[in-house]
């Protein structure tokens, strides 16, 4: 299989999105671990990404995972590469660089008087309750934790069912996934999960009782893990990446819509309903779209493709922690709004790459926010997947 890299600018465009779409959670009316004084309509802007990106990150890993599986040769090879690839970061993550989010978020919510380097070392470590929180915790990376659960699913699928099935499936997906399906089935399924499932329920990140999040997330992981062997299926994704981006520029203007009349409170009957809908039709349409444009329009190298493809993982782990600290700063200067996004911004991006270019430089500290330990001395250009 040869590099997409089309897909690759997806997960750089995906990640970037997610950076601004952190910094936009502190302004508004939604809980987070650091508010800033805010409007209600930043939620507008930000609700044009909020059904798709992480489904988007999901499907883009299942996809990067066959080619992955691939050239490791073995399902066992496979989940060790990758366990290793995400356990060790996320480890760090936890330890090191999450700590700051939840001593801010008690801080400021519930009045917790002890430094961080206190609570580092005395509750921060606990296994338990310290108010409403509990600790240790992940929080913004659960998509990893997520990420390596779906890698052992897939690698035990890989190991127990027999070549046979494993084929029928895919010619199935293929099948299935053509012509009016490639939209109507994906958008059916996501309105099952909402409607009928598990009506009325949130995602938890806490994995073990996070149903919905697992039943949308998965099928994109599983999804995109079939796409990497089904040519034709992108091919359609190509072919109709316009009436796809119609469907779901049509199904935004509608959530924005109905937002804008009832901000942040509850939707009266039928327009709830149609709101979760709206946002499931928008979610499937805007990745077909994406993926269907990314295929035929950003599927070539470019000259900061592979550091920037580098960089988002490093950039991830390290990003929301930046920005709760930095809010946390700005609080008690009671800046206009305007400036505190342009210092959230900033802020942000500088401090990812401080970590990221710092981090690179250190062999033993390269693993430890998602880099391989050694740097790559290839001159050419690399035909690997993408590494979620």
């Amino acid at each position: 299989m040869q590099r997409h890299y089309g897909l690759d600018w997806l997960r750089i465009g995906a990640f970037a999105i997610l950076i601004l779409y952190h910094v936009g959670m502190v302004f508004v009316p939604w809980d987070f671990h650091a508010k800033l004084p805010g409007a209600w309509w930043v939620a507008v802007p930000m609700m044009a990404s909020n059904p798709w990106r992480l489904s988007l990150l999901f499907l883009v890993s299942g996809y990067a995972s066959r080619a992955l599986m691939l050239r490791n040769g073995s399902p066992w090879r496979f989940a060790r590469q990758r366990s290793l690839r995400l356990l060790v970061p996320l480890a760090f993550g936890i330890a090191v660089i999450v700590p700051v989010q939840p001593w801010i978020e008690l801080r400021a919510k519930y009045g917790y008087a002890e430094g961080v380097v206190h609570f580092w070392l005395h509750d921060y470590f606990r296994f338990g309750l310290l108010g409403p929180l509990m600790l240790p915790a992940w929080n913004h990376l659960w998509f990893v934790a997520y990420l390596w659960v779906y890698t052992l699913a897939l690698a035990a699928g890989a190991l127990l069912l027999p070549t046979p099935v494993r084929r029928a499936m895919q010619t199935g997906f293929v099948w299935m996934m053509r012509g009016p399906a490639l939209l109507i089935v994906p958008i059916a399924w996501m309105v099952l999960v909402n409607f009928a499932l598990f009506p009325g329920a949130r995602e938890t990140h806490a994995l073990l009782d996070d149903h919905v999040a697992h039943a949308s997330y998965f099928p994109a992981f599983l999804f995109g893990f079939a796409l990497a062997c089904a040519p034709h299926t992108l091919a359609a994704l190509v072919a109709r990446w316009k009436a796809s981006a119609t469907i779901a520029v049509a199904a935004y203007l509608l959530v924005a819509g109905i937002e804008i009349r009832w901000p942040g409170s509850t939707m009266p009957h039928p327009w709830g309903t149609v709101f979760s809908a709206a946002r499931a039709v928008e979610a499937w349409a805007a990745i077909a779209a994406l993926i269907g444009y990314a295929d035929g329009h950003w599927n070539r190298d470019r000259r900061w493709r592979q550091l920037l493809t580098e960089a988002v993982f490093p950039f991830y782990i390290v990003h929301q922690s930046i920005i709760v600290l930095v809010a946390f700063w700005l609080a008690p200067l009671a800046l206009a709004g305007w400036v505190n996004f342009v210092v959230l911004v900033a802020a942000t991006v500088a401090g990812c790459c401080a970590f990221y270019f710092g981090g690179r430089a250190i062999g033993p500290l390269r693993p430890l926010i998602g880099l391989r330990r050694h740097a790559s001395r290839r001159t050419h250009v690399d035909p690997r997947p993408a590494i979620a």
